[in-house]
């Protein structure tokens, strides 16, 4: 345990005077190049504001017009037919937009239902199963100008669908 601390304190110190030694060996600018790389950061996160206030006022108002919740009560007889827990279906729905708005769910769903509890579980599990794939999709792909996103979008979105299948059928098993 100390050697893992030692080494986490130590591995980026280590890590930028690696940098240094390699540049000072090529000779090539360190402090000149870190800046440029620091210019074109700043560029890029400007560039992605446009993508970040969208998806955060969509998401906003899907949650405070209450349309998220009417959606859940009507799906909620046929989700307990097939055994998937209403409860976790808005973090099911929000997890592949946004990490944030899931991560404010799970903590919800956490202190309502406890994070021993059989819901707390599934919700615990499927946040960390699952990616944000549109944020990722729109925010990278939107930054490099990535126009053609059918397949990446596919992929991603039933990789999503199998982690909270997953999440829900192995918690199931283990702890339901």
């Amino acid at each position: 345990m100390a050697f893992m601390s030692a080494l986490s304190i130590w591995m980026i110190p280590c890590f930028i005077l690696i940098i240094m030694i390699a540049a000072s060996i090529r000779r090539l600018p360190a402090y000149d190049l870190f800046v440029e790389g620091g210019k074109e950061g700043v560029k890029t996160a400007i560039s992605l504001l446009p993508f970040l206030v969208g998806m955060i006022t969509a998401i906003s108002i899907l949650r405070s017009s209450g349309a998220l919740d009417a959606f859940v009560n009507v799906l909620a007889p046929v989700l307990d037919f097939i055994g998937f827990p209403a409860e976790v279906l808005p973090l099911a729905l929000i997890r592949p937009i946004s990490g944030t708005a899931a991560l404010g769910m799970t903590t919800e769903i956490i202190a309502t239902y406890g994070p021993d509890s059989f819901i707390g579980t599934i919700a615990s599990v499927m946040q960390g199963s699952t990616d944000t794939t549109l944020y990722v999709l729109t925010i990278y792909f939107g930054a490099i100008g990535v126009k053609k996103i059918r397949y990446a979008l596919q992929a991603g979105l039933l990789a999503d669908i199998i982690a909270i299948l997953a999440a829900v059928f192995l918690v199931t098993i283990m702890f339901g």
